[in-house]
């Protein structure tokens, strides 16, 4: 599957909605994992604002790469965003769309409030 890495130097990125586990099956309530490292997927809903154009956009990150506290309107920092395309047909329907995911979000409102030196 292609991964199509994001550029977020120029971006500004605040949380929209705070971390919740992503959900693997609606009906069994069955908590998302990463094959890889077994790690609790969460999912982040951030604004992310680049070029003129603002879009919410929902991250996955492993339970791990959550770091500070993630309330509504935190600057944060994503490590390692890529974008992923996806297709699938459900009831004779095809739906498409673009999944995001980061190796970490990072809160950066510790950062903020410390004084700069003069």
């Amino acid at each position: 599957m292609r991964q199509i890495p994001v550029e977020t130097s120029g971006a500004t990125v605040m949380v929209a909605q705070a971390p919740e586990p992503k959900i693997k099956d609606r009906r069994t309530g069955e908590i998302a994992t990463d094959a890889e490292t077994g790690a609790t997927l969460m999912t982040v809903n951030v604004m992310f604002a680049a070029n003129g154009d603002v879009e919410i956009l929902t991250i996955t990150v492993p339970e791990p790469g959550i770091t500070g506290e993630l309330t509504m309107g935190t600057p944060v920092a994503l490590t390692g965003l890529i974008a992923r395309p996806w297709e699938n047909e459900f009831n004779g329907q095809k739906r498409h769309g673009i999944a995001f995911r980061a190796v970490a979000v990072t809160s950066l409102a510790a950062a903020a409030a410390k004084p700069k030196a003069a």
